[in-house]
C-alpha cells in the first residue's frame, strides 16, 4: 500500500509526498494537479538518464503536449551556476513559460539544481521532485531548499522554493551502488538522532533489512524519516530557527566534503560530522560514553565511516573550512549539538578548541 504525506505551510501551497513502488501513477498525480496542454522539461544527469529518462518521457507524453530533456554530467562538481545557465538557455530555446513544468529526476544534485533553476527562471516556474537516491528521498527533495555551489563554496547560491509534488519510487533505489545507498542512510540516521529516539531504535533493529533493501523495511523507514522532516520544515520553512537542527553533522561534514574535492560522498561526510558533533556534545557534558558508542555503532551498521582515513588535511585546515560555511552568523559558527539522544539544539558559543577536539576525534 502506497503512503502519502501532505506538507503544509502557512501562506504557501501544500504539496504531497508520494511513496510508491514504481513510476506508473506519476501521470495521474500530475493531471490531478491541473497539468495538461503544457510543456515539460525533465532535468537529469548522466548516471540517471540511461536508467529512467525514457520511462519518464513516455509517461509525460500522456499528459503534456511537448516534452524535452536536459542532461548534465553527473557529480557535485557540476552543481554550479554554469550548469544552471545552460538550463536557462535550453528553456529559452524551447520557449518555456511560467505555466510549464520542470521535473527533477535524480539525486540531490539534480534536485537542488533543478529547484534553483525553477525558482529563478522567469522569476518562478513549477517543478516536481522525482528523487532516485535514498539521500534525496529522505532529505533533499523535501522542504524546498534549492541551490548550487559557487566556486568551492557549497550551496552558497540558492532559494527556498517549494515543489508541486515529490514522487518517490522506492524500487529505483535498487539501481544504486552499495556505497551510494549507504551514504544515503546518513540523513535518515540524523533524523532520529536529532528528533526521535524511537525512530533510532527502529532503524537499529532493522538495519540488516534496510541494508539488504527489504521493501517493507525501506518503505517504513522512508515514511517515518519523511514525517520527521515534514514536521520540522512545516514549522520553520525558511530556516529561521528549528529547521537549522537538520544541519546536525553538516558543518564539519561540509568542510570535509569540500576539502576532499567531493571524492567523499555527502552522506559519508555527514556521518563523520555527526560523530564529531556527538564527541563535542560528550566533551561539554551532554552525552555519555554509552551514548557516543550507540551513535557510532548505529552509523557503522549502515556501512558508514566513523573515522576519517587517508585524508591529507589537518584538523586546523578542516576548522578553517568550517568558517567559510554559509551557516556563519556574525562571525560565529552556528553549530548543532545533542542535549541527549533524540534532542538537538543550536549553539554559537563553541570555541575553536572545542571544535578542534571534535575534528581531531575523527582523524
Amino acid at each position: 500500500m502506497a503512503k502519502t504525506i501532505t506538507v503544509s505551510y502557512q501562506g504557501l501551497p501544500n504539496y504531497e509526498i508520494e511513496i510508491e513502488k514504481n513510476f506508473s501513477l506519476l501521470p495521474e498525480k500530475l493531471v490531478n494537479l491541473g497539468y495538461g496542454n503544457n510543456k515539460v522539461c525533465i532535468i537529469t544527469d548522466s548516471n540517471v538518464a540511461p536508467l529512467y529518462l525514457e520511462k519518464i518521457k513516455s509517461l509525460m507524453a500522456s499528459v503534456f503536449t511537448f516534452c524535452t530533456s536536459f542532461i548534465f554530467e553527473a557529480g557535485e562538481s557540476n552543481k554550479n551556476t554554469d550548469t544552471v545557465g545552460r538550463v536557462y538557455e535550453h528553456l529559452i530555446q524551447h520557449q518555456f513559460d511560467r505555466k510549464d513544468l520542470l521535473v527533477a529526476l535524480g539525486g540531490g544534485v539534480v534536485g537542488d539544481l533543478t529547484g534553483f533553476a525553477a525558482a529563478t527562471y522567469l522569476r518562478g516556474i513549477d517543478f516536481i521532485q522525482v528523487p532516485t537516491t535514498l539521500l534525496a528521498q529522505t532529505d533533499s527533495s523535501i522542504g524546498g531548499k534549492t541551490g548550487v555551489d559557487f566556486m568551492q563554496y557549497k550551496n552558497m547560491v540558492g532559494a527556498f522554493y517549494m515543489p508541486r509534488l515529490v514522487y518517490m519510487n522506492i524500487s529505483a533505489l535498487k539501481s544504486l551502488p552499495d556505497r551510494q545507498f549507504s551514504a544515503g542512510t546518513a540523513e535518515l540516521i540524523k533524523h532520529g538522532f536529532i528528533k526521535d529516539q524511537a525512530y533510532t531504535h527502529f532503524i537499529q533493529e532493522h538495519s540488516h533489512e534496510i541494508v539488504d533493501q527489504d521493501y517493507y523495511a525501506m518503505e517504513e523507514m522512508i515514511y517515518r524519516s519523511c514525517q520527521i522532516k515534514r514536521a520540522v520544515v512545516e514549522r520553520d520553512p525558511k530556516e529561521q530557527g528549528e529547521r537549522a537542527l537538520l544541519n546536525f553533522g553538516h558543518t564539519i561534514g561540509h568542510a570535509i566534503e569540500k576539502l576532499s574535492d567531493f571524492s567523499l560522498y555527502h552522506g559519508e561526510c555527514v556521518a563523520l560530522g555527526m560523530v564529531s558533533a556527538a564527541y563535542i556534545s560528550l566533551r561539554i557534558g551532554n552525552l555519555t560514553e554509552e551514548d557516543l558508542n550507540k551513535i557510532e555503532k548505529t552509523i557503522q551498521s549502515f556501512r558508514l565511516p566513523v573515522r576519517l582515513t587517508d585524508f591529507s588535511c589537518s584538523a586546523e585546515e578542516i576548522l578553517a573550512a568550517t568558517k567559510l560555511d554559509k551557516k556563519m552568523e556574525s562571525g560565529k559558527i552556528k553549530f548543532i549539538l545533542l542535549k541527549s539522544l533524540g534532542e538537538a539544539y543550536i549553539t554559537k558559543e563553541l570555541t575553536d578548541e572545542e571544535i578542534l577536539s571534535g575534528i581531531s576525534y575523527i582523524l
